[in-house]
């Protein structure tokens, strides 16, 4: 089952995260906004991942102090997608 999300971002220089998990792995991600080496860096490296490994890994990634970052507002999103498979 392939699912495709659209994460509005909170806290951080990117505002939103298009995401494609197709079976449980990261098939694509995309950012708007935010550093754009470092996003599409990030988008590179989980491409290919458990999308439960991408949580673990990332969740909780502070940047500059702000209690988030473009990697945890990934994770997040990839949560809650997470979240609406096993609620239906």
């Amino acid at each position: 089952m392939t699912k495709s999300i659209v994460y509005t971002t909170h806290g951080t220089c990117s505002r939103q995260i298009q995401v494609q998990i197709e079976d449980g792995i990261i098939q694509s991600v995309q950012f708007v906004g935010g550093c754009n080496g470092n996003t599409k860096g990030i988008s590179a490296l989980v491409r290919g991942m458990k999308a439960e490994e991408v949580v673990k890994r990332l969740k909780g990634t502070d940047c500059g102090g702000r209690g988030t970052s473009c990697p945890d507002q990934l994770a997040r999103a990839i949560e809650e997608a997470i979240k609406t498979d096993d609620r239906n």
